[in-house]
């Protein structure tokens, strides 16, 4: 396993210095904005704050887990918002610089509606789609309270697995969390691989699909 870079050792000294000084409010926050779409370290904060209660008795567990599911739930629905409203005209503006059409939004759409479910609550545990998953539901008009019932679990479910498990092995797990975060990228790779030869075998079919599904302009 390649030893941690530079940048890596600084990013967490900066979050545990963050944890130390400003406790929940740091959780809360950096969670929060992780979840709206801008790409900061949720989880290593998360992990921090289970660590440094676990070995000091400085922080109350419970409150860290509260404050990580009302965060990822939070800024997660900011991230909708923010797709909702901007999201699809920001594709139909841009889109076609970067071969993104109406044609493949629909597409986009016609997958969300049926597994987007499934992509809110394991994104959670997959840091690329933890920053974009809102906004990309939000931008492809996945219905709101589906959204929102989804969300609302995988981030409760993603706050209880760190914050209690690594307040319950201390400092053991911070120790390994590098192995557990190679892991996770190895395993999001295979996915989005697999995801992306099957989307591709099945363009045609699934733009014809979700054409009769949505006839005319998604707006």
């Amino acid at each position: 396993m390649p030893a941690p870079t530079p940048r890596s050792k600084k990013v967490t000294m900066n979050v545990h210095h963050l944890i130390s000084s400003y406790g929940y409010y740091a959780v809360f926050l950096i969670i929060g904005l992780e979840s709206v779409g801008i790409p900061l370290p949720g989880e290593t904060a998360l992990i921090a704050a289970a660590t440094y209660a676990a070995t000091t008795g400085h922080l109350n567990i419970w409150v860290i887990f509260a404050c990580a599911a009302a965060g990822a739930i939070l800024g997660d629905n900011v991230g909708y918002w923010i797709g909702n409203k901007g999201g699809y005209r920001l594709a139909r503006k841009y889109g076609p610089k970067i071969r993104l059409d109406e044609r493949k939004l629909k597409v986009g759409r016609y997958i969300f509606d049926r597994h987007g479910g499934k992509v809110v609550f394991f994104g959670r545990f997959v840091s690329v789609l933890r920053t974009f998953a809102a906004f990309l539901a939000g931008t492809v008009r996945m219905s709101w309270p589906r959204f929102l019932t989804y969300n609302a679990l995988g981030g409760i479910v993603w706050s209880a697995i760190y914050a209690f498990g690594f307040y319950a092995a201390g400092s053991l797990l911070e120790k390994t969390s590098n192995v557990v975060n190679y892991v996770a990228i190895g395993l999001a790779v295979i996915v989005v691989v697999i995801v992306f030869i099957v989307v591709r075998r099945q363009t045609n079919l699934l733009a014809d699909r979700a054409e009769a599904a949505y006839p005319g302009p998604l707006e």
